[in-house]
């Protein structure tokens, strides 16, 4: 499965794969279909691998939108039709409810949060709490996902930093896609985001992730809707 660390995304996508082709396949065992995917858009990039993968191995396509995580949440405790949730956070809530199917549950990975800027820029120090702290003091933007989990813990950041009022005019709120990609296009001059997530993005180099004292972990959890069709075959084997 993908990991925090970059390094190891190309080396755990064959985990990932097979977990997430299993998942969707068995949502529609019969004959070909199209599968409704509510996905956390912090895995565009993961997913545009695995996708194509999915389509010519089992002839069902797939309609995905994405959006942050919590944002998916919301949508789908209102009632939004779908068959599968890949979402950036414990589904459990959702099963209680009775809006996923409890024996399709799939933990697809994990990622941290970290630094990234454009390609061929200085790389700055963030090793410890009071190094990242001057980074972002000395930024003059700072782009970040605007309801994604990475997002949420970084500005509860502030207040522990005692940064809060010197970030306001720097700090630059992005939808799904929109932080990294700030960054490769110089909108911005630095990202928060999901380590996975910046490294998935050309143009982007990954400083590293946060220090250990304010690192945190976003878990990608899948599961069927209970309501799909077919919902019987998606568990997963």
């Amino acid at each position: 499965m993908f990991t925090e660390g970059s390094m190891k995304i190309k080396s755990n996508a064959g985990a990932t794969s097979i977990a997430f082709i299993i998942l969707l396949a068995q949502v529609f065992a019969a004959e070909a279909a199209e599968v409704k995917v509510l996905c956390a858009g912090a895995i565009a990039p993961i997913m545009n691998e695995l996708v194509p993968r999915f389509e010519r191995e089992t002839g069902h396509k797939l309609a995905i939108r994405y959006e942050f995580g919590p944002v998916l949440k919301r949508q789908i405790e209102g009632g939004e039709a779908f068959d599968v949730a890949i979402l950036s956070l414990d589904i459990n809530d959702l099963i209680k409810q009775g809006k996923l199917a409890a024996d399709t549950r799939v933990v697809l990975g994990r990622t941290g949060v970290g630094v990234g800027v454009r390609k061929g820029a200085p790389k700055p120090d963030i090793g410890t709490t009071e190094a990242f702290k001057r980074t972002l003091l000395n930024a003059k933007s700072v782009a970040y996902g605007k309801e994604a989990p990475t997002g949420v813990h970084f500005i509860g950041l502030f207040t522990r930093l005692g940064i809060a009022e010197d970030m306001k005019a720097k700090l630059r709120p992005y939808p799904v896609p929109g932080s990294v990609e700030a960054v490769a296009a110089g909108e911005a001059e630095i990202v928060v985001n999901g380590t996975v997530v910046i490294a998935a993005v050309p143009g982007v180099e990954l400083v590293g992730g946060l220090p250990p004292e304010l690192q945190t972990y976003v878990v990608f959890t899948a599961g069927v809707s209970a309501t799909a069709k077919e919902a019987e075959a998606g568990t997963p084997q």
